[in-house]
């Protein structure tokens, strides 16, 4: 039986939305991330399994980031209020607001390399779009008319994607990127397709992932903890290794240096990996045991620190 990762009660009194109860308007367009399953007589109480691929990159977020985010809680008490309003009555999850920390700390002063300001980070040509002035005065940093503008986006988003993790993508890397890995991979699942998106708009998803469970207060077990290795082992075989299908630009060097293992060794088990994942191809990795459960649980901040070598590299 597959552990349950998360267990908490959802309780919404927004009252009626556009002819959906809250409950049930929390419950949809969340299937890339979460199985929903109420639990008998328990009113509005719910089994949440967050999906698998995602828990690698929780954790270490939770690790790198979850003491600044739990002090948040209590100072961004009234910015998640009028969010909460507001997206509400969008016909929106409030789970939403999450994408403006992860976009600006909440912060309305914050201005991008490309443009976008303020708290929901909103480009310029949005804003107009949108009814929002830039000049005398950025209305793009108003709490009020930026959130309002926010969920115009958020809402056109899920008219056209019908997913929230597709939603946080498309806000993210664009709505037109998007649909050209949708249209390539023929699906709209997250997962399955976020290799086609940039690596930005991949860990974009996750942050708000990992957002999501530390403000909902939510706790691994330690049998949650143990579910890396469990993965690890079940990719065993009978010659000891393990095998991950890997993508992207990972590089043995960097794979080394983080398990901590000769790298010799390990091109001796992958040889022409290199070569092979600068090509854009996927590469069986072989691993022994104890290399394999540290690579699972780190895989994403591998992966990271393997394309910041590739820049190093050629500086």
């Amino acid at each position: 039986m597959r552990s349950i990762l998360f267990i908490y009660c959802v309780l919404f009194c927004f009252g009626s939305i556009a002819a959906q109860d809250s409950l049930t308007l929390n419950r949809i367009g969340f299937s890339s991330l979460f199985t929903v399953q109420q639990v008998p007589d328990k009113d509005k109480s719910f089994v949440i399994e967050m999906h698998p691929k995602a828990v690698s990159f929780v954790q270490s977020y939770i690790e790198k980031e979850g003491a600044g985010l739990r002090k948040m809680k209590t100072w961004a008490k009234p910015y998640f209020n009028l969010y909460d309003e507001i997206l509400t009555a969008n016909g929106i999850p409030v789970e939403l607001k999450y994408l403006s920390v992860i976009e600006s700390h909440l912060s309305s002063q914050v201005v991008s390399w490309a443009g976008a300001a303020g708290p929901w980070q909103i480009m310029p040509e949005e804003a107009t779009r949108l009814g929002l002035k830039l000049l005398p005065n950025d209305e793009r940093m108003d709490y009020q008319k930026s959130t309002q503008a926010a969920a115009t986006i958020l809402r056109e988003l899920y008219q056209k994607f019908g997913d929230w993790l597709l939603v946080v993508a498309a806000y993210n890397g664009g709505a037109g990127r998007l649909s050209k890995a949708i249209e390539k991979k023929k699906t709209k699942d997250f997962w399955a397709l976020q290799y086609e998106l940039p690596l930005e708009t991949r860990n974009h998803v996750k942050k708000f992932i990992a957002t999501h469970a530390i403000f909902e207060g939510v706790a691994m077990t330690e049998q949650d903890k143990n579910k890396n290795t469990e993965r690890a082992t079940n990719n065993a075989t009978a010659d000891g290794l393990a095998r991950f299908l890997i993508s992207g630009r990972f590089n043995a060097k960097t794979i080394a240096n983080w398990l901590k293992m000769p790298l010799v060794y390990l091109k001796e088990l992958n040889p022409n990996m290199d070569q092979q994942l600068a090509t854009g191809k996927s590469y069986t990795l072989l691993l022994p045991a104890k290399e394999a459960i540290i690579f699972e649980a780190h895989k994403n901040q591998i992966l990271q620190a393997s394309i910041q070598s590739l820049y190093l590299d050629n500086d």
